[in-house]
């Protein structure tokens, strides 16, 4: 598998996994005040994946680029 391909499904599982903590982070809110000590974690987490996430794409809009 080459280096592009690689990084197309490093994306494609970055992606997913933005998705389930985006969705993690939204049952939080909608529970509130349930479980509201979460909150910072839950948020940290998937902030941790979006910038991962982020990060990604630009490295592969660049290998796409060139």
């Amino acid at each position: 598998m080459s280096e592009l391909e690689e990084l197309q499904k490093k994306v494609r599982k970055l992606n997913s996994r933005a998705g389930n903590a985006k969705m993690e982070l939204h049952d939080l809110a909608e529970d509130l005040p349930i479980n509201w000590a979460q909150i910072i974690t839950v948020a940290e987490r998937t902030y941790g994946v979006f910038a991962e996430l982020e990060a990604a794409k630009a490295e592969l809009a660049a290998m796409e680029g060139v």
